[in-house]
């Protein structure tokens, strides 16, 4: 899956358990760690010893469970011991019958113990045969008053699915739908219970092997238990269920979709999104990565309606009432999360690919939108069956434009979803436009690999499918799509990555996860951006093809099987050549949090190289002795932009030397910025780079130019440069040209006059704008507001154009005023180049004129990427009726989607007059917001950052403390709320200590 929030524009500033804390949050005090997470992990289920009852008993009021049957007991066993009168004629035992006594209780407790401990067994009439387990006394109580034979938000091993026979029939009138699935379970253990998943259904029968049973619910943990009065022996049995179910108005599940057609009609159809725990919503299922099954399903429909599903369709029965039932050819081994379907009245195009027919589907009034992704989807597939050797499995391949869909795309085997923005290419879409519908593509048909043919066991491991693939969809489009510039978006992903993990707040790439909330929030940065990262920088030190001939070789091993990140790093390890443990150098990159700062000193031919764990905020951050096994490469005076003068030095230990062979006057760390690691020169070292590149800017690759810039930044963030330090690096941009740089400098001082405006530093902020002016002002008024076909040339003049206007600098407002009128008047014929749209729109946006012709535009207007940038300027208006206006109307999904309320958000908190009352917003509306969003969903974190990541005062941290910690459940122990915390306070850091340094610098 691919968020739609990671193709949004970031925040402007870098970035569970049941009960609320009592304290306020402070995520300088406390490292992340949800606190359910050491009692979760040890098993409250079958076949487990027993463990410290005071444990139990607070994992238990941890885990919201009833003590009643523990009491009844305990309470009749003390009811025997009720306080008695002393009795004047009971005799004083002798000493020594009490230390005889004594010692035969000693004795007697310490067999007992060992029989306790030792054999885990409960004395019995039948012996030592049952599993001792006090846990029988602490499972909750399902929804009819009985115990629930399971205490586990993980499903017990001893049940696996073998396959499914589901048969839906969802009714778009009435939004609700019927079902039943069919389970043959493989019983792999003795057991007297199956427990599976199931959430908001009315389930009304269930039978076993044929006879009807009874069955209990667990609502909390989304869990049906089926229990027996004898052990299950192993083998095979059928479990078949009948329920019923509204279709979720939420994005998860199977839901109800609806869209307005060009002739002012409703239509409405059906999808699903099941990742990561939402299947158990439209069927009855064992939800989990690990229990792959095979899966036949029927869909019962009206006949003006199609519907599709992850395999092809082999008949069509008529039914009564002018009704139709599809029946699917039988799957492949999957996992639940990526079973698909969909009823709707879709058109599609399509082409063959070897032995694959891809389709794309959308809605009927977009049917000139498609050719480009059937085109890119065939290429990108073609591609994908040459690199892995192996071939996609399925006959069909569909692709699919959901007008309300929230992710950016789920990669569904064989029926992949997307936001109709994410598939749709108009005729007047710009390569950048294209750029991001090829990206969202080439992510999700790398995870026809990474993801479905190969699985990740458990959620801990996301990064294996989500970092292979955003690695994968950067790799594919530099070979097959070069004229996109994907190079520069890639080297801007990392930056985004480095970012977000420089935080104490951050977690490991693979790290424990248990509740829903934590699933959800592993969709992050460090799963997807960083995970792609680590790869790129194990590619790049990996030599002669060996990365991809152990892709290969992991692939091919693992094949419908589930993996852990060991599995792939032994593949690697397998192939390599090299004197190098793959699994030990990347071990440290995904158990470890953050990221190494190496700090480089130079003495003559010698280089002290010293790595530490690099936090922006390190003053109240645990003792961390973290080393990474970091592949450093560098470049020197002598050779420093052809790959062929990279050098390669392995940093193992805390600190190490490096002996050159030759005197040379500076030398630049970690090449392109391939690693995952930033790098600090001594006043020495910063100063040779600096001055290199005044006399010339190509002396270093535009890759090494951009990170410089970027590490800079935050090396000052983080307190270890000078301000002023910055300041004279960002000399040199005035000679600059090259896209990567540039726009990498425009966001770091974008991002500090962005704080100046929200704090009202009116005179600083003004200041800062003429330094803008004054180091990229030429830069600004020598670009084109014509139309452009380089990518790169795009990206650098958006980035500039829009900078300028919202400063109003030069002519900009003028020139994007006249091109709006000169498009308007003329009925849309005098174009305005795509890349330039939304620039252009936020400008005409700030008059009530120019905001009444957008909002009218935005709702007849079919062209995806022109409605999105038109959003985005009525979002950016200073009316603060127009503001609270487009907050409500994109919550409630009246006039605007929902699915665009993060981005509305987003936008609207860029703007002084708009960021309080977005943050207002959020906090009066959390209830409703967590209704639309799941707690910890991607969309939930924008939401939060976008909202807050601005504040730099004491007073908005109390604020955002005191909110989040009301919370209680509904969030307060998300990891986003920590990042929130933490990120505020930098602000207030960096203000501090940089308000007098500016004033006098700028």
């Amino acid at each position: 899956m691919i968020e739609n929030s990671m193709f949004e524009e970031e925040p402007d500033v870098v970035d569970l358990a049941k009960e609320s804390p009592s304290y306020p949050i402070d995520s300088d005090d406390v490292v992340y760690e949800p606190r359910s997470s050491r009692l979760l992990v040890r098993g409250l289920g079958e076949n487990d010893l027993d463990e410290d009852e005071e444990d139990y008993e607070s994992s238990a009021r941890l885990l919201g469970m009833s003590f009643m049957n523990r009491s009844s007991n305990q309470r009749s066993a003390a009811s025997s011991y009720t306080r008695q009168q002393h009795s004047e004629s009971c005799s004083k035992p002798s000493t020594k019958t009490m230390v005889v006594g004594v010692v035969v209780l000693v004795l007697v407790a310490s067999l007992l113990m060992v029989f306790y401990f030792l054999l885990g067994c409960t004395f019995t009439t039948a012996g030592c045969q049952k599993t001792n387990s006090t846990m029988d006394r602490i499972y909750p109580f399902s929804t009819n008053g009985e115990l629930f034979p399971w205490a586990e938000l993980r499903l017990p091993l001893s049940v696996h699915p073998v396959h499914y026979n589901i048969s839906l029939h969802p009714n778009l009138t009435l939004m609700n739908f019927q079902g039943s699935v069919s389970i043959l379970v493989q019983v792999l253990h003795e057991t007297k219970n199956i427990v599976l998943h199931s959430s908001d259904m009315n389930i009304s029968k269930a039978t076993f092997e044929g006879k009807e049973v009874h069955f209990m619910e667990y609502k909390p943990w989304q869990q049906i238990a089926i229990k027996f009065s004898e052990d299950l022996k192993q083998g095979q049995y059928v479990l078949n269920i009948n329920y019923m179910a509204n279709l979720s108005s939420s994005y998860d599940g199977f839901y109800n979709s609806s869209y307005v057609d060009t002739n002012g009609t409703k239509r409405v159809l059906a999808a699903t999104q099941f990742e990561p725990l939402a299947a158990r919503k439209a069927f009855p299922c064992f939800d989990e990565p690990a229990f792959k099954s095979t899966f036949t399903i029927k869909m019962t429909r009206e006949s003006k309606y199609l519907s599709l599903s992850n395999m092809p369709k082999v008949k069509t029965t008529d039914l009564k009432n002018g009704l139709q039932e599809d029946e699917f050819a039988e799957s492949v081994k999957m996992s639940t999360y990526l079973v698909a379907f969909i009823v709707a009245d879709f058109i599609s195009v399509s082409n063959n690919v070897s032995k694959t027919t891809v389709s794309v589907y959308a809605v009927p009034d977009k049917k000139e939108q498609v050719q480009y992704a059937l085109d890119t989807a065939c290429k990108l597939l073609d591609f994908y069956n040459t690199f892995f050797e192996n071939d996609y499995p399925l006959s069909k391949l569909d692709l699919v434009a959901i007008p309300d869909f929230l992710a950016g795309a789920m990669e569904n085997w064989g029926l992949i979803t997307f936001r109709e923005t994410t598939l749709l290419v108009g005729s007047n879409s710009s390569s950048i436009d294209k750029r991001l519908v090829t990206s969202v593509i080439a992510h999700e048909l790398a995870h026809q690999w990474f993801g479905n043919l190969v699985t990740m066991r458990w959620w801990n491991d996301l990064w294996l499918n989500e970092g292979f693939a955003t690695y994968m969809q950067y790799m594919s489009i530099e070979t097959v799509f070069s004229g996109l510039d994907i190079d520069t978006e890639f080297l801007n992903v990392r930056f985004k990555a480095l970012a977000k993990d420089a935080l104490n707040s951050s977690h490991p790439v693979s790290t424990f996860v248990s509740t829903p909330e934590q699933v959800e929030e592993m969709f992050d940065s460090v799963s997807y951006e960083k995970g792609a990262s680590i790869l790129l920088m194990l590619n790049a030190t990996l030599t002669d093809g060996e990365f991809r001939k152990g892709v290969i070789e992991y692939l091919q091993k693992y094949n419908l099987s589930n993996t852990e990140s060991e599995d792939l790093w032994n593949s690697l390890s397998q192939v390599s050549k090299q004197n190098l443990s793959v699994s030990e150098m990347m071990n440290t990159w995904t158990v470890h949090k953050g990221f190494p700062l190496v700090t480089v000193k130079r003495s003559g031919t010698q280089v002290t190289l010293m790595q530490e764990h690099f936090l922006l905020n390190a003053e109240n951050s645990t003792d961390d002795s973290s080393l990474w096994h970091i592949p450093l490469t560098y470049v020197t005076d002598k050779c420093s932009v052809l790959s062929s003068c990279k050098q390669v030095f392995h940093l193992k230990d805390k600190t190490a030397t490096l002996k050159l062979p030759d005197q040379v006057k500076w030398l630049k760390f970690n090449f392109r910025s391939d690693g995952f690691y930033m790098v600090h020169y001594d006043e020495e070292g910063w100063k040779d780079l600096i001055g290199a590149l005044k006399e010339d800017v190509n002396v270093l690759t535009c890759k090494d130019r951009a990170a410089l810039i970027n590490n800079i930044f935050a090396l000052c963030r983080s307190g270890k440069v000078f301000f002023r330090q910055v300041l004279n690096l960002m000399d040199y941009i005035r000679n600059e040209t090259e896209t990567a740089p540039l726009t990498e400098a425009l966001f770091q001082l974008g991002q500090i006059y962005r704080l100046l405006d929200k704090r009202s530093e009116l005179n600083l902020a003004s200041r800062m704008t003429s330094y803008i002016e004054d180091h990229f002002g030429s830069l600004m008024e020598s670009q084109s507001w014509d139309l452009e076909t380089s990518v790169s040339k795009m990206t650098l003049r958006s980035a500039l154009l829009e900078m300028a206007c919202s400063l109003n600098i030069s002519n900009c407002t003028t020139q994007a005023k006249h091109l709006f009128d000169q498009w308007f008047t003329s009925n849309k014929t005098s174009q305005i180049p795509s890349d330039l749209m939304r620039t252009v729109f936020k400008v005409a946006a700030q008059t009530d004129e120019g905001w009444g012709k957008l909002l009218d535009m935005y709702k007849y207007s079919i062209n995806d990427p022109e409605k999105r940038k038109t959003l985005e300027a009525l979002a950016s208006t200073q009316d603060v009726r127009k503001i609270i206006w487009i907050l409500q109307k994109s919550l409630d999904g009246s006039e605007i989607q929902t699915q665009e309320f993060p981005l509305v958000i987003n936008t609207v908190c860029k703007n002084f007059a708009g960021y309080l009352y977005a943050w207002d917003f959020v906090k009066e509306n959390w209830e409703k917001i967590t209704q639309k969003f799941p707690v910890g969903s991607f969309a939930i974190q924008s939401i939060i950052m976008s909202a807050t990541s601005q504040f730099s005062t004491k007073t908005h941290l109390m604020e955002a403390q005191n909110f989040f910690t009301s919370l209680g459940t509904k969030g307060s122990q998300m990891r986003i709320v920590q990042e929130a915390i933490e990120t505020i306070k930098l602000n207030m850091r960096w203000m501090e200590n940089n308000l007098d340094i500016l004033q006098h610098w700028l």
